[in-house]
C-alpha cells in the first residue's frame, strides 16, 4: 500500500521506478507466504483442489484489472490505479487480523546473509541486464555488463551454497525429481506465458489502434477462462495424471500462444476473445498442476525452501518472458528499418508460442505415476505397481 501511494505521487521517473521497487519488495511477500501455510495446513491428496483455490483471489485481479485499469487510464488519470490498491489492501488487513489464526511457533532457520546479497544481486543483475539488452533504453553495454555482473554473482552463490549449512536457496532441493521437473519445465512454460500480458495489450493498442480501455476489455476474459478452470482442475488431474495433462496441455497452450500471430484488425473481436477464453482455462490448470506437483515429493520439513525456490523461479521466468517478447519485437523492428508494425507483434508471439512449448519435454519425461497421491490418479499408480 505505502509503494502504490508512493507511485501515484511520483512525479519523475526515478522517483515512479523506486516506488515500484518499494510496491515489489511487499507484493513479493505475500503469494509465497500464504502457499507456505496452505501447503503446511492442507494433507496432499487435497492439495491440487488447494492451490486451485488459492489462485483464485489472485485471478480477480487479471479479471478487473483491464478494464478498470483501462477506464481509468482513458478517462481519469493513471495516478487512480494505483490510489485503487489503498481501499483494497486496506479490506485485505482487516479480514487477515479477523480470519488468520495465528501459526504454531516454529524455530526459524539462520538467515544466510551473504547468500541474501548475491542471490539479489544474481537475480537483479539478471533481469535488468536481459531488459536492457532486449530494449535498449539504456547504452546495450549496460546490459551486458549487468548481465555479466548477475551470473557471476550466481557462481559465486552456488558455491556458497554448497559450504554453508542453511542456504538461502538450497540447490540440493533438486534432488527431489518431481521438484525438479516442476521447476524446470514450469520455469520454461512460464517464459513464454509471461509475454502475454506484455505483447497482447501493445498488440491490440499499437497494431489495432484499440484504446487501453477497449484493449481491457478484450484481454481480461482470458482471467475469466483461468477463473473457471480452477473449478475443474482437481478433476482433470485426477482422471488423467500430472503426466499427460502438463504435457499435452503445456503444447496446446503454446499453440493457442501461437494463434495470436493470426490476429488482426479485421479479425472479430469475438473470435479473439473465444481463443483468449481458452488459451486462459489451459493456462491455468497447467499453472495449478505444476504449483502442486512441485510439493508433492518433498518433505514437511523442506517446504519452505520449496515455497521460496518455487516463488524465485516463477518470478524470474514470467520477467524473462518480457524480455524475451521485448528482445524479438526490437530485433525485427531493426531489420526493417525501425518502429513496430503489426507484423513484428505475430513474430514475437510465435518466438514465445515455441520457447513455451519446450516446456512439453521436461513434462513428458514424468512417469505415470507422477504425483499420484497428490493428484489421486489411479491408474498411473496402478501401472506402475503392476510395472506395466
Amino acid at each position: 500500500m505505502a509503494g502504490s501511494v508512493a507511485c501515484a505521487f511520483a512525479g519523475s521517473i526515478h522517483a515512479f521506478v523506486l516506488a515500484r521497487f518499494l510496491q515489489g519488495i511487499g507484493g513479493s511477500m505475500m503469494t509465497p507466504v500464504g502457499r507456505l501455510l496452505l501447503v503446511r495446513a492442507t494433507p496432499r491428496d487435497q492439495l491440487v483442489s488447494a492451490m486451485a483455490w488459492l489462485t483464485i483471489p489472485a485471478l480477480l485481479g487479471p479479471i478487473m484489472g483491464p478494464p478498470l485499469g483501462g477506464f481509468l487510464t482513458t478517462y481519469l488519470s493513471w495516478h487512480w490505479i494505483f490510489w485503487i490498491n489503498v481501499p483494497i489492501g486496506l479490506i485485505g488487513l482487516a479480514l487477515v487480523t479477523r480470519f488468520l489464526p495465528v501459526g504454531a511457533p516454529q524455530v526459524p532457520r539462520p538467515v544466510d546473509l551473504l547468500g541474501f546479497l548475491l542471490t539479489a544481486l544474481a537475480f537483479s543483475g539478471f533481469v535488468f541486464g536481459m531488459s536492457v539488452i532486449s530494449l535498449p533504453a539504456l547504452p546495450i553495454a549496460y546490459g551486458y555488463v549487468t548481465l555479466a555482473f548477475g551470473l557471476a554473482s550466481g557462481l559465486l552463490y552456488l558455491r556458497h551454497a554448497r559450504r554453508t549449512a542453511y542456504p538461502l536457496l538450497d540447490p540440493a532441493m533438486l534432488r527431489y525429481p518431481l521438484f525438479r521437473t516442476g521447476i524446470i519445465g514450469g520455469s520454461v512454460f512460464r517464459i513464454g506465458i509471461g509475454a502475454i500480458p506484455f505483447l497482447l495489450p501493445l498488440m491490440l493498442q499499437l497494431g489495432f489502434g484499440l484504446s487501453p480501455f477497449q484493449s481491457g476489455l478484450v484481454t481480461f476474459i482470458a482471467a475469466v477462462g483461468a477463473l473457471s478452470s480452477k473449478f475443474a482442475a482437481q478433476w482433470v488431474f485426477r482422471t488423467f495424471g500430472f503426466r499427460t495433462v502438463l504435457t499435452a496441455g503445456a503444447l496446446v497452450s503454446a499453440g493457442f500462444i501461437a494463434v495470436n500471430a493470426l490476429f488482426t484488425p479485421a479479425t472479430s473481436p469475438a473470435l479473439i476473445m473465444a481463443f483468449l477464453l481458452f488459451g486462459g482455462v489451459l493456462r491455468s490448470i497447467c499453472f495449478t498442476g505444476v504449483n502442486a506437483m512441485v510439493f508433492s515429493d518433498v518433505d514437511e520439513a523442506d517446504a519452505s525452501q520449496a515455497t521460496a525456490i518455487n516463488s524465485v523461479a516463477q518470478q524470474i521466468s514470467l520477467a524473462t518472458g518480457v524480455a524475451l517478447a521485448g528482445g524479438v519485437l526490437d530485433l525485427v523492428g531493426r531489420l526493417h528499418g525501425g518502429g513496430i508494425a503489426l507484423g513484428d507483434f505475430h513474430v514475437a508471439f510465435l518466438a514465445v508460442a515455441v520457447v513455451s512449448g519446450l516446456s512439453t519435454l521436461a513434462f513428458a519425461s514424468l512417469p505415470p505415476d507422477a504425483g499420484a497421491a497428490v493428484s489421486g490418479h489411479r491408474r498411473g499408480a496402478a501401472l506402475a505397481s503392476t510395472g506395466s
